[in-house]
């Protein structure tokens, strides 16, 4: 999809820079690039392409989306932002929440992210349930980020792989327990481990075995576990496109 990208002025490319520079140092010194992930995601994972609403708008500012089920922990992240978010108050919560998912896949090693600034907050929230359900298969995920926000196959497997960083909380989510071995480093290995079997102290939920039932899906994970380079790749596209879902659409 083309996109129109709205002009920002010089003063605010730079506060952009400065704030990249600040949340590289809070997210390597505070381990807490995994829930930075989260919040970014779950920002713009509520984008649906049918009413053009929800997506990366910063409405996680409210209460209201803090408090969906899907959510829960998310406050924070927002508590670990609230020092730097006070030093730039002219960055919307949109791009604020947005580029710091994009600096916590980078300074944990993944890929860089091209980030376009100018994103307009909205209003209020969307309404609970537009985020994937952990629990669910392939059809689910294909009704979510497919006919929902739009995204592709190769999407879906893509950003799966981002569980390589972070772990489940039981008091958040239900589930307790790491993907990988090492989840504060961002590579393929998520994709080596779903291909080689549940161990363990390591966790697989339903979303992710779904990816080795469905052939398309498959073929897929065991691309990116073979491969990271190309797994780098295609997340860094898929990032860019769930970041600026709605967004500076032409």
């Amino acid at each position: 999809m083309t996109k129109n990208y709205p002009t920002v002025s010089e003063d605010y490319k730079k506060a952009i820079e400065k704030c990249r520079r600040k949340l590289r140092g809070l997210i390597s010194e505070k381990h807490c690039a995994p829930i930075m992930v989260r919040l970014a995601w779950h920002s713009a994972g509520t984008f649906d392409c049918a009413t053009k609403t929800g997506g990366p708008f910063g409405t996680m500012r409210f209460t209201d989306e803090q408090a969906h089920e899907a959510n829960s922990g998310i406050k924070i992240a927002l508590g670990l932002l609230d020092p730097i978010r006070a030093q730039f108050p002219t960055i919307s919560f949109a791009d604020f929440h947005q580029l710091a998912g994009v600096v916590a896949v980078e300074v944990t090693g993944g890929p860089e992210i091209q980030f376009h600034p100018g994103r307009e907050d909205k209003p209020q929230p969307p309404p609970e349930g537009r985020l994937p359900d952990a629990t669910k298969g392939c059809n689910h995920l294909r009704d979510v980020f497919a006919k929902q926000m739009g995204l592709s196959d190769n999407d879906i497997v893509a950003l799966s792989g981002a569980h390589t960083l972070g772990r489940c909380h039981k008091e958040r989510s239900g589930f307790e327990g790491a993907w990988t071995s090492n989840p504060l480093i961002f590579d393929n290995s998520y994709f080596k481990e779903l291909l080689s079997g549940e161990k363990e102290g390591l966790i697989q939920l339903a979303s992710d075995k779904a990816l080795l039932e469905d052939p398309t899906f498959r073929s897929l994970v065991e691309k990116y576990a073979a491969d990271e380079d190309v797994f780098f790749s295609d997340y860094a596209k898929a990032h860019l496109k769930l970041s600026e879902l709605g967004f500076a659409e032409a």
